[in-house]
């Protein structure tokens, strides 16, 4: 939690971002002298990218990142505005600059809150003004005629302060004053001109979020025959979030919160299901508030369980949204906590089902579904699990042991709607004690650290731990937990151990008496054992330089589809100031990164990975600058960006990882962060004359005859009909006249390429070996008039007789786990491979005499010989799955 004295100062920062004016120029100026290009410092990634480090004040950065991943996902183009509706109470408007920052915050990540205000205490004022008494009956405001061209003058001036201010800071608003709430009278004879909403018409509202704008309502309403008619805020608020059904419905208030009528303390969290109808019966609820609760409960009993209300100031907005914490009252329906004590209580397929699901020993596959239950059988174990099974809690406590926490699952909507810390608490509240442990990688970890009394890390993996002060207490405990094998046997010390952060200690076991602030590491042993592979599901930012041709395309289609690999920087000379299309996650703007840029944005951290996808020869000076950034982030002790090299010029570098993974050496490549990525048809060759290398025939050398689709040739830069820069084949299908032609016809780069690596195959069959120069292939390329797709057809003579039955087993065998490796019996066609990920290969023979075979195999250059490769290599380097990412079309 942030002191009042820290949010105040995130407060300045904040506004200091958005304000514009000289304070705006002189941000740019000091942008210019650190070499940041003023087209980068325009774009609207390198505003998000800021604002978004900004956020990272107010909560750690997991926690910022899922909440912002979590928003951005709610929203489609056919449901746009599906974030949240704020309703701005009339006292807040009085602070319009605190309101309008904290707005513009949210549109500078990407976000379009439907926004709706009221403005009774303005009404008052001028009521009063006039001499008129304010009339109310049942908290609702009586509108005679006077009343009601009051209001809509009130109405329309504060719409159009608000929508003037937002403009101000460069968020673009849509004044919205009509035209979205039809209405009925509510009672005419007892309210006057006040109406009861009876259709939400909410295109209006989409139409100025694709726009780009955010929409700014009022909550007067319309008759079908057009008379104006006054609406409660509140009300209209409500039934406009009925009908988005946002994940966030935000009531903004100067109080910044709903308080407990005796003790005057906030409320945190109010959970309806369990505490509803004893709140009602609370001698303080009363009048305002109970009228909230009755009118919170029956919205949300009409939407789906992930929505949630929070009242909140608008100065802490930003904190109630993207933090664990939150800042005002959270309301939500919740669930009454059930314990369980066996698995047929609970239901074993559903549970199953979670733990497949959830489980990060599952995903990583280090652990089996089977595995855990069979384990579940072996001890005493409650299991804490709200109705849906959002979150789900198993604590092992064998009697006269200390109870572990064994498994923690929850969902992405039982962390967002707090389901997770109800959980908690009852396990809290049952057990004076409890160890568990947790994936260093895990999205929640500063979660767990918020929660612990103390924490140490070895090797993959946290032990947590609360309710143990005494060292020896606690060394005692995690020797009897490891020997009883209820925690892995890696936490005990063997050695000296060092801080996470680098300086040396003597501490085995970090512990306090209070808990752990959100950003404590705990320690970790410098000599823990090697860990297993163990992916993460973080999200990670990705640079593209050079994103210009048929390649970079083919990856921006398949970036898209990434679940943890976001793209947020690309980089074109001919295309910057262009928006890109295909990238489906986000607005992304091409830029023209220079060399200083590049390397300024890898000492800084400002992308996890770089993709170049730069012509052959032009990447070196960004490798250079990318090595100068990375130098002092390794001074720190932080890992460099990951960079992936799809151009011919580091696969000759022995200090570049070669990233063909069914070949050669995959650890290599996960520990590695230079790789190079092979050439489209060097892939190719190798997938086909690898299986064969017992059978090779010194001195008589293998021969594939490639044909490719023009795309393999290349682009250049052209212009279209407008005049816009556009990408074209260097060689045009219409040049070929329907017909192929052979180029290149000795020393290709591929030719050299395949050889070369060939070679580590043929002296170490694990293609860990250093290259050995010792192998050559003749290779013939001929473009064709397709567009992409790449045949090889390969013949090779055999050192001793086998039959066509012999090979293909060979090939079989090789690649029978390889996902994007497929062995077929036809010779491959162009349909086998166009547009598909992976490579296919068949057609085996054997020639009459026993001693040459020929073999055919094919991929789509784009893909698998480019783009869904440099994927793969992307994921191995930044501890993802293999495959993740890529559409499995087998």
């Amino acid at each position: 939690m942030l002191s009042a004295r820290a949010a105040h100062l995130s407060s300045r920062v904040v506004r200091k971002a958005l304000l514009p004016g000289p304070r705006q120029a002189a941000l740019t100026a000091v942008r210019r002298r650190d070499n940041i290009s003023v087209r980068s410092i325009q774009s609207v990634q390198t505003d998000r990218d800021t604002i978004t480090r900004l956020l990272y004040s107010l909560g750690s950065k997991r926690e910022v990142e899922r909440h912002l991943r979590i928003f951005s996902s709610a929203s489609n183009p056919t449901q746009p505005a599906k974030f949240a509706v704020i309703k701005v109470g009339g006292a807040v408007l009085d602070n319009i600059d605190d309101l309008a920052h904290s707005l513009s915050f949210l549109y500078r990540v990407g976000l379009y809150p439907v926004v709706l205000h009221g403005a009774g205490p303005q009404m008052n004022d001028i009521l009063e003004a006039e001499g008129v008494e304010p009339d109310y009956i049942d908290g609702i405001r009586v509108t005679d005629a006077n009343t009601l061209q009051i209001a809509r003058r009130v109405f329309l001036e504060e719409n159009l302060k608000l929508v003037g201010a937002l403009e101000k800071l460069g968020t673009r608003a849509r004044p919205i004053t009509s035209g979205v709430f039809t209405a009925d009278y509510l009672d005419r004879p007892r309210y006057g001109l006040v109406g009861r909403i009876t259709r939400v018409d909410k295109r209006p509202i989409e139409a100025s979020i694709r726009a780009g704008a955010l929409p700014i309502l009022t909550s007067l309403a319309e008759t079908p025959e057009g008379q104006i008619l006054n609406v409660n805020a509140d009300v209209a608020a409500g039934e406009l979030s009925k009908e988005l059904e946002p994940l966030k419905i935000v009531f903004l208030n100067d109080k910044g919160g709903l308080f407990h009528g005796v003790t005057g303390e906030k409320l945190d969290v109010i959970n309806l299901d369990e505490e509803y109808d004893q709140l009602m019966k609370e001698p303080w609820v009363k009048f305002g508030t109970k009228l909230k609760l009755r009118e919170f409960k029956e919205l949300l009993d009409h939407l789906p369980r992930s929505s949630s209300v929070a009242v909140i100031s608008s100065a802490n907005l930003q904190r109630e949204l993207f933090t664990d914490s939150g800042a005002g009252t959270l309301i939500r329906r919740g669930y009454r906590l059930t314990k369980y004590n066996t698995l047929a209580s609970i239901g074993p397929d559903r549970f199953r089902q979670v733990v497949h699901e959830r489980d990060p020993d599952v995903r990583a596959g280090t652990a089996s579904v089977a595995g855990i239950l069979a384990e579940l059988e072996r001890t005493p174990f409650t299991i804490y699990a709200d109705e849906p099974l959002d979150s789900v809690a198993v604590v092992s406590h064998p009697e006269g042991e200390i109870p572990v926490l064994t498994r923690l699952l929850p969902s992405r909507a039982g962390v967002l709607n707090g389901v997770l810390d109800n959980v908690w608490s009852a396990v809290r509240k049952d057990h004076r004690k409890l160890f568990w442990t947790a994936p260093v990688d895990d999205e929640n970890r500063a979660w767990h650290f918020e929660r612990a009394d103390g924490s140490f890390t070895r090797g993959s993996r946290t032990l947590f731990w609360y309710g143990v002060a005494d060292a020896s207490e606690l060394e005692h405990a995690v020797r009897s937990l490891e020997q009883n094998k209820r925690i892995p046997r890696t936490f005990l010390p063997v050695g000296p151990s060092r801080a996470a952060n680098g300086v040396g200690g003597s501490r085995a076991y970090s512990t306090s008496a209070r808990r752990a602030p959100a950003n404590t590491r705990g320690y970790a042993t410098a000599t823990a054992p090697a860990p297993p592979v163990q992916y993460t599901t973080e999200h990670k930012r990705l640079a593209l330089v050079g994103a210009r041709g048929y390649t970079g395309q083919a990856l921006v289609t398949l970036l898209s589809s990434h679940p943890y690999l976001d793209l947020t920087h690309v980089s074109s000379r001919q295309l910057a100031g262009r928006a890109l299309e295909g990238y489906t996650k986000g607005s992304v703007t091409y830029s023209n990164l220079g060399v200083e840029d590049v390397e300024k944005m890898e000492r800084e951290g400002a992308v996890d990975a770089w993709v170049l996808a730069l012509p052959n020869g032009a990447g070196a000076p960004f490798v250079a600058a990318l090595n100068n950034g990375a130098k002092e982030k390794e001074q720190k002790g932080v890992k460099a960006g990951a960079v992936v090299d799809l151009s011919a010029d580091w696969r000759f570098d022995d200090g570049w990882a070669y990233g063909l993974p069914e070949l050669y050496n995959r650890p290599a490549i996960r520990d590695s962060t230079r790789i190079a990525n092979p050439g489209c048809y060097a892939t190719t060759i190798q997938l086909l004359i690898a299986p064969l290398l017992p059978y090779l025939k010194h001195g008589c050398w293998p021969t594939v005859f490639g044909v490719s689709g023009y795309s393999g040739a290349g682009t250049v830069p052209g212009q279209t009909a407008d005049g816009q820069p556009a990408s074209i084949p260097k060689i045009p299908a219409e040049s070929l006249g329907g017909a192929i032609r052979p180029y290149s016809l000795t020393d290709h780069v591929h030719e050299r390429e395949a050889g070369r690596h060939l070679s580590r195959l043929l002296h170490d069959p694990s293609g860990g070996s250093k290259v050995s120069d010792s192998m050559q292939v003749a290779f013939v390329p001929v473009v064709a008039p397709w567009f992409s797709g790449i045949i090889c057809t390969l013949s090779m003579p055999l050192a001793s007789e086998a039959t066509a039955a012999d090979i293909r087993a060979l090939y079989e065998e090789k690649y029978k786990n390889e996902r994007l490796v497929r062995v077929q019996a036809a010779v491959p066609s162009l349909a086998d491979i166009a547009g598909k990920q992976g490579a296919v290969i068949g057609g085996v023979q054997v020639h009459s005499g026993g001693e040459r075979v020929v073999v055919v195999g094919g991929l789509d250059n784009l893909l698998k010989g480019a783009a869904t490769q440099c994927l793969q290599n992307l994921n191995l380097a930044l501890g993802y799955d293999e495959y993740e990412g890529i559409p499995d079309d087998r």
